[in-house]
């Protein structure tokens, strides 16, 4: 399923994302080499309806054309298939975010063990997943650990920072056991400022020989911490405009993203049920919706204060992965 690759031919680094499916037979893994020998490793299209990470690293390794790379790069283009069609996974393929970590009996679940496998012979320095959202978000990064080292990493790319352990399956997570990882979330798919953004970061982390050992703490990052998953169960029907739905959802609530809202702050209006339209889990994965929303009048509306993030307006996107994260201030030690 996965093709290994010591090299990159410049042609293909011409291609858009959605055409890379007519030269790259499915999931591939280049290994290019580099002053230093310990690799970076990046991962794009994991999702493929989220190109920024692709164009950075074309946009990197045609800048290198004709120069040495600073330090050997590893880069694990993913799903092609969905790329194409311009959508996250298709119908009756696995979300190659979500299996890097478990016990499945899938070419997908093997395919990923053995690029960790790999990646470890090959004593990989750092990992970095770049990823887009389909709402409106700052750039920020997103860590698993918040060991200094994946801190000082995560502040290369953004003093906003996001800690989470949930969901799991996630690329980062998997390799935050062989190195500091980072996930960078580089706003809106194919805005050049995410492209640009992710580009000068994967640069910087080429010419990177260590992490400074000076321990970062709240006044350097604004970090929060991912404290439950809000998912729209697939019973109820939603959406953005004035149909007849089940749950009729702010059009303005992407604005929400990294706002504290305060307590009674209206989500949405609900049709005919006394029952909240959302389920949400927290880190232990206990349903734990009446601790965040309520209904009044027939609103939808906060229980208590929250933090928003990657809140879209993208139904598909809301079903196949989930509304939104919540989440909270986190402190580090000063």
């Amino acid at each position: 399923m996965l093709t290994v690759l010591d090299s990159i031919n410049d042609d293909i680094l011409l291609l858009p994302a959605e055409q890379l499916y007519s030269r790259l037979s499915g999931p591939t893994l280049i290994h290019l080499q580099g002053r230093r020998k310990q690799p970076v490793f990046i991962s794009v299209l994991l999702h493929g309806n989220e190109h920024t990470g692709w164009e950075a690293v074309r946009k990197l390794l045609l800048d290198y054309t004709e120069r040495k790379l600073p330090r050997s790069l590893s880069v694990f283009i993913g799903n092609v298939q969905a790329a194409r069609y311009g959508k996250r996974f298709l119908d009756g393929q696995a979300d190659f975010n979500r299996i890097w970590q478990g016990n499945g009996d899938t070419p997908e679940y093997r395919m990923m063990q053995q690029i960790q496998d790999e990646m470890k012979c090959r004593d990989v320095f750092i990992s970095i997943d770049i990823h887009n959202n389909t709402g409106k978000n700052p750039h920020y990064a997103c860590v698993n650990k918040t060991e200094n080292d994946f801190l000082q990493l995560g502040i290369l790319f953004s003093r906003t920072m996001v800690y989470f352990i949930r969901p799991l399956g996630v690329q980062s997570m998997a390799f935050a056991d062989l190195c500091p990882a980072v996930t960078v979330e580089c706003g809106l798919s194919g805005d050049i400022s995410g492209i640009d953004h992710a580009c000068e970061f994967v640069n910087a982390c080429l010419h990177l020989d260590q992490f400074p050992h000076r321990q970062l703490g709240n006044r350097d990052i604004d970090l929060y911490h991912t404290v439950a998953t809000v998912k729209i169960p697939g019973e109820y029907r939603f959406g953005f405009d004035h149909q007849d739905y089940d749950l009729w959802l702010d059009s303005e609530i992407e604005y929400f993203n990294f706002r504290e809202l305060p307590m009674g702050t209206t989500i949405g209006k609900i049709a005919g049920s006394k029952e909240i339209p959302l389920s949400v889990t927290n880190e232990q994965g206990t349903d734990v919706s009446q601790d965040y929303f309520s209904i009044i009048d027939s609103r939808l509306v906060t229980s208590k204060p929250i933090i928003p993030a990657m809140i879209t307006l993208d139904t598909e996107v809301i079903r196949k992965d989930c509304l939104c994260y919540l989440m909270e201030h986190y402190p580090l030690p000063q």
